[in-house]
């Protein structure tokens, strides 16, 4: 069985790295495209931001996944052949990290949790790649992030690493301009 192409593309906040994907996903096939949310809607705000963008992708024919969490719950609504943007790896992080927060009772702070969680997604990642026809994956930089905790630039550092080295294609996006790192 061939395995999809993974993309993976970073760059700072608003450097245009999720308009560049989506053009990615446009112009890579005709079959389903996919879209992986990851944000959550802590408030009111969030909720219509979600809303609006999830009305946007469906007006342009992409399917979309909610999942925040649990990232290998998403393989389970792919097809064969899809074209799949997750957006985005920050946001997944946080959310599996401190996961836990509102009893004080943080992931990131449970021995082995968020290891376990890191070896499920890698998992996870391989599971699309031997379904999809592409997995296009978007993150922000490592220090250009709102989390300023050590543990999550760590992690976020060495999912990094691995996507890169994964990955068929790095992408750094910087001012709407695309540099190829692989």
């Amino acid at each position: 069985m061939a395995r999809g192409q993974l993309i993976f593309i970073s760059g700072g906040v608003r450097s245009g790295k999720s308009t560049y994907a989506e053009t990615i996903v446009r112009t890579f096939g005709t079959t389903r495209k996919v879209y992986i949310a990851s944000g959550q809607a802590y408030d009111e705000e969030m909720k219509e931001r979600i809303e609006r963008h999830r009305d946007d992708r469906l007006q342009d024919n992409w399917f979309t996944i909610e999942q925040a969490h649990k990232m290998g719950n998403a393989i389970e609504k792919l097809q064969p052949h899809d074209l799949v943007l997750w957006d985005c790896v920050t946001t997944w992080l946080a959310n599996e990290l401190y996961e836990g927060w509102e009893t004080n009772n943080m992931c990131v702070d449970t021995a082995g949790c968020i290891e376990a969680k890191w070896e499920s997604l890698q998992e996870t990642i391989d599971q699309m790649l031997n379904t999809v026809d592409l997995l296009t994956v978007v993150s922000n930089e490592v220090l250009d992030d709102f989390v300023r905790d050590e543990r999550y630039q760590a992690w976020l550092g060495k999912i990094h690493i691995w996507l890169v080295e994964k990955a068929d294609q790095a992408i750094e996006m910087e001012n709407g301009l695309a540099f190829r790192r692989k």
